[in-house]
């Protein structure tokens, strides 16, 4: 085992035993991509992919839909709470000043994939081109703020979420049983597609001064429970899509492998959260859940079909609940998701957890 090896070995061991007092210093925060992601930018868009409505947000301070996916807070929320600053805006959100700028900006948006084609039947959508264009054009307010040489560092020094890779299988390749992905590419050769569009966008974010991105696998794909309500009918998780995130996954973790070898540094952390569901969803009451294969807001099998609506089957208790609605977490899975990219091992978080690149770039 080489010095460096031994060094971040060590490291690693501080971030789940324990974050470092100086660890929970506020920096920027950058989101990307899909539903799991967004909060808010799709309550500004023609869109079909909206969580505008009740009772999305049930659980928050409020009590009121903010265009999360969730009955409270998600993840890129819960990331904050932990790098030490409130959540970041939607970029398109009219309350983005030049003092919130500074803290960041959420460009996420439900519905889209890695491949522009996917999510074409949501309508207006941020796709990823998108939302890397208007990254672009935040970084030229934000360098009209407070100068170039300040801008750049800014994104240097910031934390980047990526959330990306299950919609271009849920709402593309699988949407329907002859969909035109489907007729174009076997499963293995899809995959390879996606990664090397994905490979694409990596280097966009590194070229855009991006040096430290949290990529999120595809998830418990066949797990979700609209997937459960299509093709299970005793409350398994469904093979077909399972199959095809036991591809995506290790395929993402080698490609972050290899960029970060070609960029000579530990740019992008890819982070498995299909084995982070795994766990709670194969035994929810070990984690104090009761149910992980039913939506908690939904109506049909499972609670699985369509999107959670005022006239949806709601439960009493969201904390007993792993899935929210029919494809997104409760808050409190999202808490246990982020547990494990904090303090998670090495089979959770590759090349490191959150705690360690806190530990690492506080003593830069």
């Amino acid at each position: 085992m080489d010095i460096l090896r031994l060094f971040l070995g060590s490291i690693l061991v501080i971030g789940v035993s324990g974050t470092p007092p100086n660890v929970n210093q506020p920096r920027s925060f950058f989101v990307f991509g899909d539903s799991l992601v967004d909060n808010g930018n799709n309550n500004f868009l023609v869109t079909y992919a909206r969580a505008d409505m009740p009772p999305y947000g049930i659980d928050t301070p409020s009590h009121r839909p903010s265009g999360r996916f969730s009955n409270g807070l998600n993840i890129p929320d819960i990331i904050s709470e932990h790098l030490g600053s409130e959540p970041v805006l939607p970029y398109l959100s009219p309350d983005m000043t030049n003092e919130k700028l500074l803290n960041g900006a959420n460009f996420a948006s439900a519905g889209i994939g890695i491949l522009n084609d996917t999510g074409v039947q949501f309508a207006s959508v941020l796709r990823m081109s998108v939302q890397l264009a208007y990254f672009r054009e935040y970084q030229e307010r934000i360098s009209g703020l407070i100068g170039a040489s300040q801008a750049k560092e800014l994104v240097n020094k910031a934390l980047v979420l990526v959330s990306v890779g299950g919609n271009d299988f849920v709402n593309n390749y699988y949407l329907t049983p002859f969909s035109a992905r489907r007729r174009q590419f076997a499963l293995p050769n899809y995959v390879t597609l996606l990664i090397s569009e994905y490979r694409k966008i990596m280097m966009t974010l590194y070229e855009s001064g991006v040096r430290r991105a949290i990529l999120l696998g595809s998830g418990p794909l066949g797990c979700a429970p609209a997937e459960i309500a299509l093709h299970s009918s005793n409350g398994q998780c469904a093979t077909e899509l399972q199959a095809a995130a036991d591809l995506f996954e290790p395929q993402l973790v080698k490609l972050v492998q290899e960029v970060n070898a070609q960029l000579g540094d530990h740019v992008f952390i890819a982070a498995n959260t299909k084995l982070m569901h795994h766990n709670i969803i194969t035994d929810p009451q070990a984690f104090g859940f009761e149910n992980s294969n039913t939506a908690c807001c939904g109506q049909g099998p499972f609670n699985g079909v369509g999107l959670c609506t005022p006239w949806s089957s709601l439960c009493e208790n969201r904390d007993k609940f792993v899935f929210w609605d029919a494809f997104h977490p409760t808050e409190r899975a999202s808490r246990y998701i982020v547990e494990q990219m904090i303090n998670g091992a090495d089979e959770y978080m590759k090349p490191m957890n959150i705690s360690t690149i806190m530990y690492l770039d506080s003593n830069m």
